[in-house]
């Protein structure tokens, strides 16, 4: 087991959707980049989604996710877990993202979209208890995991649920 922590947002002043997965992945941590597995299908989903080409370079991505006004950003700032499957997170080592500061400078953000189950239950457990009214009332969101552990739905099925984000 060993102790990691999320990336900084990706995030303009005007971001109008936030999308939230739980915690970067091995492959992610060790490229400094969010959804860094070439087996995810987070980026080539955003490709299709927004119309992009999908050999762009990553920090192209994520110009392109600022452009759109989407944000995105992980429920988890520290945890402990051994590998990269959110099954493997000790939950008393969790310590969320400070989603009260967050959202009242990103205050445009109308709807919350989590990658995956994992995500949900975290910031239903411990981040929503804590915010204040109006940010506890953000609608939000489950998506169908981007992770290539996630295989129970094909790539066609999970785009077709993504499409909510553009929507």
């Amino acid at each position: 087991m060993s102790c990691v922590h999320s990336f900084a947002p990706i995030a303009a002043a005007d971001a109008t959707r936030l999308i939230l997965g739980s915690m970067p992945g091995v492959a992610s941590l060790r490229a400094q980049q969010y959804y860094a597995h070439p087996r995810n299908a987070f980026w080539k989903i955003i490709a299709a989604l927004l119309q992009l080409d999908g050999e762009l370079e990553y920090r192209q991505r994520c110009a392109a996710l600022i452009e759109h006004r989407i944000a995105l950003w992980d429920v988890l700032r520290t945890c402990t877990r051994s590998g990269s499957l959110d099954s493997a997170i000790d939950d008393t080592s969790i310590v969320p993202n400070d989603f009260t500061s967050f959202l009242r400078k990103h205050a445009q953000i109308t709807r919350i979209y989590f990658n995956g189950a994992k995500a949900e239950q975290v910031y239903r457990r411990y981040v929503l208890p804590d915010l204040p009214p109006p940010l506890c009332d953000i609608p939000t969101e489950r998506l169908p995991s981007t992770s290539p552990a996630h295989a129970s739905l094909s790539f066609a099925a999970k785009l077709s649920r993504w499409r909510a984000v553009i929507e």
